[in-house]
């Protein structure tokens, strides 16, 4: 099954178009282990060839080597790519473990200059909150991003890990354009509130992490066989019990691919795709690779269609996942539902 053109779709109201599904490139330059840097520029070219035309970066990535590596393509790609990066996470490359999340004014208008700096460009697409900061009012934060839109430093808002309430109270200071949080067979909190108000508001959605961090291909076998700087070690779904456990939940998914004669990739982001029926809402889900065999295989999918009774039979996964998400849920949503 192929695919070679994607078709499109629209990033809010108003927002830009964009191929349904775009391109997460984190590891390209950090916490998936050793990278080839060619073959990740290759598939950036080929990912835009496909039809692919929203790439997904953030300034935490590398501690900004990631907005730098995919600079030179989207200056070289301008009129075509839709580049969305992200603030609030502070990192220090002298304690790599340490996050702390900002959304003080003083801090994005620093952010930005320092994103636009490092990807070579003028204007961001699209300038996500990559988290939330429960202590600053949101509308001081948003405020300050729509600032960025006046200045004609930004084109359009996004945020990330939010709930329904914070989507509906940001959108009502400045209109947003997407919702990224992380939504797949595996992981659906997402469905309680913000998907209804991403839905309710015309807010586009785009899925990260739509294949389970990998999860969902099938490949996985045992956390100790990751690289040693691979984050997925560190996650309580990829390891212990809870991996031999959620290895077991990918049965359906193999039949699914058997019927289909596809992969167990295409088979989960099929799924997320046509939650875009499900829900009422345009999907943009932002499948990460570095390799130009794995973006052909992901590309194929957004035409994949189930059927109902497949569908069904996926319904109860996430349910019987074993393991929260992240290690340390806190930076997530769930807690303030």
């Amino acid at each position: 099954m192929t695919h070679p053109v994607l078709p499109t779709a629209e990033l809010g109201t108003g927002g830009p178009l964009v191929g349904i599904q775009g391109l997460g490139c984190m590891g390209m330059s950090e916490f998936y282990g050793p990278t080839d840097s060619d073959e990740a520029l290759a598939t950036l070219d080929a990912a835009l060839e496909s039809g692919v035309t929203l790439f997904d970066t953030a300034d935490m990535y590398g501690f900004g080597r990631n907005e730098e590596f995919v600079g030179p393509f989207v200056k070289a790609n301008r009129d075509r790519v839709v580049i969305a990066t992200k603030f609030a996470i502070e990192r220090s490359e002298d304690d790599p473990t340490r996050r702390a999340i900002r959304n003080d004014p003083a801090y994005i208008r620093a952010a930005v200059d320092a994103s636009l700096r490092r990807l070579g460009v003028d204007e961001i697409d699209l300038y996500y909150m990559h988290r939330r900061d429960p202590a600053v009012p949101l509308a001081e934060s948003v405020g300050a991003m729509a600032e960025l839109v006046e200045a004609g430093k930004v084109r359009h808002l996004g945020l990330s890990e939010v709930t329904g309430a914070e989507l509906r109270e940001a959108h009502a200071v400045h209109p947003i354009a997407a919702l990224q949080s992380e939504w797949s067979v595996f992981a659906r909190d997402v469905e309680r509130s913000a998907v209804p108000a991403a839905a309710e508001l015309g807010v586009a959605f785009v899925p990260y992490s739509p294949l389970g961090r990998g999860f969902l291909t099938g490949a996985f076998q045992d956390a100790d066989r990751l690289s040693e700087t691979d984050f997925r070690r560190t996650h309580p779904r990829y390891t212990g019990d809870n991996a031999v456990a959620n290895v077991e939940l990918l049965a359906p998914l193999r039949e699914i691919a058997q019927a289909h004669g596809v992969t167990l990739a295409q088979v989960a982001l099929a799924w997320v795709h046509q939650r875009a029926e499900v829900h009422g809402l345009t999907v943009v889900p932002i499948p990460g690779t570095r390799k130009r065999s794995r973006l052909a295989e992901n590309t194929a999918a957004a035409t994949l269609r189930l059927t109902a009774a497949e569908l069904a039979l996926l319904e109860p996964v996430a349910g019987r996942v074993a393991g929260d998400r992240y290690a340390d849920m806190s930076f997530t949503s769930v807690g303030r539902e």
